[in-house]
């Protein structure tokens, strides 16, 4: 069973705004980062999450494997400025480096639903140096895809070289939910989705996770 560290970067540039995700594309990112805790938690207790938002760059929970306290951040996110993708993941690979638990694995897993401005070559740089880092990075690409695909495309494949399978972009047009979009995606695949259904939070026992709950 893997053990793993996962930083969680959620989009909140003014882009976040738009309701073109229901309700909003801020909005839209919260049931699927509470999918991906609970997720990365069933598979493994041991496995810590932490948040970290891109358009005011705060780490608001540090690597912890309490779901509770990390949704209870996320609640509070309001939108910011413009997202700094680049920024974004040095600050969420310092948090891993200073991860308590050195045996674990370390993740990154990005939303991006704001045009990217980074030099590509800025990207490539970046991707080369966590490859040899060992950090792995998914990115649900959403709401400025025609902006961001390919550039992000190209971010994933430097990281997973000839032979690497551990980066994946998943790349969701408007339909979908994010979740939905990512229940079918290779960012879950093999974690202990524990009969998650539907688009809310019905899956949340209230009795197990009070915290949760309330933060709810």
């Amino acid at each position: 069973m893997v053990l793993e560290s996962t930083v969680i970067c959620v989009d909140n540039s003014e882009y976040m705004r738009n309701g073109d995700f229901v309700p909003t594309r801020l909005l839209a990112q919260q049931d699927a980062v509470n999918m991906l805790c609970t997720s990365k938690t069933r598979a493994n207790p041991e496995n810590t999450v932490a948040l970290l938002t891109l358009g005011s760059l705060k780490v608001l929970s540090t690597l912890t494997n309490e779901v509770g306290k990390v949704m209870s951040c996320l609640h509070q996110i309001e939108p910011q400025g413009e997202v700094n993708f680049l920024t974004g993941i040095k600050i969420a690979q310092l948090a891993l480096k200073h991860r308590q638990s050195k045996n674990h694995k370390t993740r990154i897993i990005i939303f991006v639903g704001s045009p990217i401005d980074s030099d590509e070559k800025d990207l490539q740089r970046l991707a080369k140096k966590l490859k040899k880092e060992k950090v792995n990075v998914d990115i649900v690409n959403f709401g400025e895809t025609e902006d961001n695909t390919e550039k992000l495309t190209n971010f994933v494949s430097t990281l997973n070289g000839k032979e690497g399978t551990g980066s994946h972009i998943v790349t969701v047009s408007i339909g979908p939910t994010l979740s939905d979009a990512l229940k079918k995606s290779p960012i879950l695949s093999g974690e202990d989705m524990g009969g998650m259904g539907g688009s809310g939070f019905d899956f949340i026992d209230a009795n197990q996770d009070p915290d949760l709950a309330l933060a709810l």
